[in-house]
């Protein structure tokens, strides 16, 4: 195991009804005024607005909103917020949704005081050394945002979908993690958030580190929990207990508790980004086309890894005179997991087209260091291409 710092400061409310809470949190971490940043109607008809807006009156809590934000969250609604805080003099962001949210408040909350284009964070040309705190009211287990220390925010100058320098700085200082408000979810979303969960956690299992046996097995313990919660979520969207697993363990798998330690890979994450800016499709979708065929390309650089996630994942039987094939067997039981949620495991099933493979590597080029990159084994723009081939 490597040296490491881990620090992660959010506070965490979780269970039924944890949202009357909200404007106390607010209150004891400093807020006055907040901008509540959300998405579309979802938070209307499943009661989260209500109750949130309520908590924050009742704690005298003025606040204005920033409503809109869509999933691969965009530029323009960052740029709105920003103006937003500034001219209402807010000092706290609330983020009331998923992923996309939660990374819109953030970007808001380090961009505010910084008089250049907030854009500038993520090309590396001004660090993040101060931002105006974030709480989240969790609506969708997926992201992880909600205690991650990153945010992903798509430029619409140029399509780029990026994710910002990692800091502890932007970590929300609370979480409301109310699995109720999770059971109005289309089976589609669940299918997804699970998708995206699962990936987090194996970006951090597929490692060279030796000796990281305790992460291995937090990594391998929440990917079961995954694999038992997510059918049951999809096919009894009441089920609170399933739905609080999922909420639970996609926090855990994007806090980086489980990658503490070791050298991380997130390939798949970095091809997956210009199949969501290519196509727009939902983040976890894509990740189940990309993270299978991924799988299939690097798979001889350490049989035994995958050897062990299919053995220890999935219960295959262990074939110890040729590992391949069970790691073989391993990646066929994921993808036939993905497909028994409903998810696509194929370009053509998000709508993307191979003669658009060699510009997805060209935009990708595009980006500051942009290649070669991955951990487990590193990825150039051939490789990149390869393993989107092997995903048609």
């Amino acid at each position: 195991m490597d040296n490491f710092t881990f620090y992660s400061p959010t506070l965490f409310a979780f269970g039924d009804g944890e949202g009357k809470n909200v404007g106390a949190l607010v209150r004891r971490f400093g807020g006055t005024r907040v901008l509540l940043v959300y998405g579309g109607g979802s938070v209307k008809r499943n009661g989260a607005y209500d109750t949130v807006t309520a908590s924050l009156t009742e704690a005298g809590l003025p606040f204005v909103e920033l409503s809109g934000v869509q999933a691969n969250p965009r530029s323009g609604k960052v740029y709105e917020g920003i103006e937003l805080c500034r001219e209402e003099g807010c000092d706290f962001l609330l983020a009331l949704g998923g992923g996309s949210v939660i990374d819109t408040a953030k970007a808001i909350a380090f961009s505010v005081g910084y008089d250049g284009d907030f854009w500038d964070f993520f090309t590396g040309k001004v660090k993040i050394e101060r931002t105006l705190p974030v709480g989240a009211v969790l609506t969708i287990a997926a992201a992880g945002s909600e205690g991650s220390d990153s945010a992903v925010i798509t430029q619409e100058k140029g399509n780029l979908k990026w994710g910002c320098p990692k800091t502890d700085l932007i970590r929300p200082k609370f979480a409301v993690l109310d699995p109720r408000l999770t059971c109005s979810l289309p089976a589609y979303q669940t299918a997804s958030g699970a998708v995206d969960m699962m990936a987090h956690i194996l970006e951090r299992y597929f490692t060279n580190t030796p000796d990281v046996g305790l992460t291995d097995r937090l990594c391998e313990a929440l990917l079961k929990t995954i694999v038992e919660a997510a059918p049951r979520a999809v096919a009894h969207p009441d089920d609170y207990a399933a739905r609080a697993d999922l909420m639970w363990a996609g926090m855990l798998a994007h806090n980086n508790s489980c990658g503490v330690g070791r050298v991380q890979d997130w390939a798949s994450h970095q091809i997956e980004h210009e199949l969501s800016a290519f196509y727009d499709c939902a983040h976890g979708a894509g990740l189940a086309v990309v993270m299978p065929a991924w799988m299939e390309y690097v798979m001889d650089h350490d049989v035994m890894r995958f050897a062990r996630f299919s053995v220890n994942v999935f219960g295959c039987e262990m074939d110890f005179a040729r590992p391949e094939n069970t790691a073989r067997e391993g990646i066929a039981r994921l993808r036939a997991f993905f497909r028994s949620l409903g998810m696509p495991t194929t370009l053509a099933e998000i709508g993307a087209r191979a003669e658009d493979i060699p510009a997805m590597a060209a935009h990708r080029a595009e980006k500051p260091n942009g290649f070669p990159f991955g951990g487990f084994v590193k990825i150039g723009p051939d490789e990149m291409q390869a393993i989107l081939h092997l995903a048609e």
